[in-house]
C-alpha cells in the first residue's frame, strides 16, 4: 500500500518582488526545488528563457517556478548577464546558470531541463520519488527531443513536395 505524500503542485511560473523572495524562495520546504529566473523586460533573451520555464513549470508541477527583476532581486546587478537562473534547495543556492547561452545554441525547454537536472533533481513531476527521478527527468526529457526531431523531420519532407517512391 502507498503512504501519503503530499507533493506541492505550482504548475505556474510565480512573480515576486524582492520584499518576498526570502518567503518564496529561500524559506520554501526542504522537499521543494526552486528556480529563480532574473530578468528584465525588453531583453530578448530574457523572452526567449521565459517562453521555456513556462512550458516546464507546467510540466513540471512540483518544482517551484519563480521570476523577478533582476534588480529587485540584487540591486545594481548588471543587464549583461541576463537571463540569470538560480537553482535553490533547502534554503541555499545548489547552482547558476547566467546567460542564455549556457542552455545551448538554440534554447529549448529539452535543453533547459537537461541542465537543470544535469547534478540534481531539480525538475519534479510530482509522480516519480526519490534517487530515480532525476534519471526519469532526463529520459523523459530525451524521449520528448527526439519525437520533436521527428516530428519536425516529417514535416519537412510532408513540405518538401519530393516523391518517395
Amino acid at each position: 500500500m502507498k503512504q501519503g505524500v503530499k507533493i506541492a503542485n505550482f504548475g505556474s511560473i510565480i512573480l515576486i518582488s524582492g520584499s518576498n523572495f526570502v518567503h518564496e524562495v529561500s524559506q520554501a520546504s526542504s522537499d521543494v526545488w526552486v528556480v529563480v529566473v532574473l530578468y528584465k523586460d525588453g531583453y530578448p533573451e530574457c523572452g526567449v528563457l521565459m517562453q521555456c520555464v513556462k512550458e516546464l513549470a507546467t510540466m513540471y508541477p512540483a518544482t517551484k517556478f519563480v521570476q523577478i527583476v533582476s534588480t529587485d532581486c540584487i540591486p545594481n546587478y548588471p543587464d549583461c548577464y541576463l537571463p540569470t537562473v538560480l537553482v535553490y534547495n533547502n534554503g541555499a543556492v545548489k547552482a547558476s546558470y547566467v546567460g542564455l547561452h549556457k542552455f545551448g545554441r538554440r534554447c529549448t525547454p529539452e535543453g533547459v531541463a537537461m541542465v537543470l537536472c544535469q547534478s540534481d533533481p531539480v525538475l519534479n513531476d510530482g509522480q516519480s520519488g526519490g534517487e530515480g527521478s532525476r534519471e526519469a527527468v532526463l529520459e523523459g526529457v530525451r524521449k520528448r527531443f527526439i519525437e520533436k526531431v521527428v516530428t519536425l523531420h516529417e514535416n519537412y519532407d510532408d513540405d518538401d513536395g519530393s516523391a518517395s517512391d
